[in-house]
């Protein structure tokens, strides 16, 4: 079966960000963004989702975290409706509860082509780590429109701001991994009675 990759550059006058992405990896990762907490939850992307990711950014951090959060979410959309190609054999939707200690996030992903994001994650934290904590929703948002993915995601309960973001970040991996993934009964398939996604 062929390879699904992906290389990009999304380059404003406000970022520059580089892609490469594997999406048959082995969650191998080199990730730099200038916000060190990005970069973990990118890291858990690549390790939760199975994929290989190199992604480097440089954003005006000096004006705010907005931009570089948010055109990193739409480079790696970008790189993953790159690397799926035509989508025929896909399973097109997963979904995934990620428990982590006291917390239970919830994602489901749908790559219908139809950009949607909703997000329930009442975080109490301004900030975890270097990452401003509303940003997150950014991130998602600038994923979904860029991917043209349904992207739900949900903490169900939990008292760490830590931990909610970092359980979404696991179950969105997890649910993207399964969305992504080959049925071979279906490789000649699309994943759709419209015949477009």
């Amino acid at each position: 079966m062929k390879a699904r990759t992906a290389s990009l550059r999304r380059s404003t006058h406000e970022t520059d960000v580089r892609v490469r992405l594997d999406l048959e990896g082995q969650g191998r990762y080199d990730v730099s963004t200038g916000i060190r907490f990005l970069d973990h939850m990118l890291e858990l992307v690549a390790r939760h989702g199975g994929f290989d990711l190199t992604l480097q950014a440089r954003g005006d951090l000096d004006v705010d975290q907005h931009h570089t959060v948010e055109d990193v979410g739409i480079a790696l959309g970008q790189a993953v409706k790159q690397a799926l190609g035509a989508k025929k054999g896909i399973n097109r939707a997963g979904y995934f509860l990620m428990p982590m200690d006291e917390t239970l996030a919830i994602a489901a992903i749908d790559l219908s082509g139809r950009p949607y994001l909703v997000l329930k994650a009442p975080l109490r934290a301004r900030r975890v780590g270097d990452l401003q904590s509303e940003l997150v929703e950014d991130f998602f948002q600038g994923f979904a429109g860029a991917a043209g993915a349904n992207v739900h995601l949900r903490v169900a309960y939990g008292r760490s701001s830590h931990h909610q973001i970092e359980a979404l970040f696991k179950a969105f991996a997890r649910a993207l991994r399964y969305a992504c993934s080959r049925d071979r009964r279906l490789r000649n398939q699309l994943p759709s009675t419209k015949g477009l996604l």
